[in-house]
């Protein structure tokens, strides 16, 4: 039995830092848009909050992003340990806690409130870090836009994909 549990636990550790790893990576290119760019590291965050407790989650959102900032652009760094770690927190607690009809209703809501954590979070973070609200509203199309790509497809990879189910099984 204690083995079958060690067992898990490392599972869960290697999940953990390989979801950690691929949000640093997709931290650190960006699809151009017009006017700015869309960054896909909010799928890795919502599809991990989604399948982890909220402790890993915190992990892979918050202290991959702050890594991938680190690495790339820090000016930023500490909002986005922050925002995303929140943002992972929330939806990690909501897909397991919240008695919806079912659990992918429960991520629903989690998604919902995890998009609207990072969309206000990045909003106060940009005006105070670059000390213009305007610039922060400017941006404010392209946070929208990110967060609802990565809440959409971090449910479709868990639920439609069958990647929670999956998960499960060695979770």
């Amino acid at each position: 039995m204690k083995q079958l549990t060690s067992q898990k636990h490392l599972v869960r550790l290697c999940i953990t830092a390989l979801l950690m790893a691929l949000n640093v990576v997709m931290s650190s290119f960006s699809i151009p848009v017009p006017g700015g760019h869309l960054y896909l590291n909010d799928v890795v965050i919502c599809t991990a909050a989604i399948l982890l407790d909220p402790l890993s989650a915190f992990c892979v959102g918050g202290l991959g992003a702050f890594l991938g900032d680190l690495l790339f652009y820090p000016l930023p760094m500490f909002v986005s340990l922050f925002t995303h770690g929140l943002q992972a927190v929330v939806i990690s607690l909501c897909t397991q806690r919240l008695r919806c009809r079912s659990r992918a209703l429960s991520s629903a809501v989690g998604v919902t409130l995890g998009a609207v954590i990072m969309v206000v979070g990045y909003s106060l973070g940009r005006a105070f870090i670059y000390s213009t609200p305007e610039y922060a509203l400017m941006k404010l199309p392209f946070q929208i836009l990110q967060a609802a790509v990565g809440a959409v497809c971090g449910m479709l990879l868990c639920y439609r994909f069958k990647l929670a189910d999956t998960a499960r099984k060695y979770l």
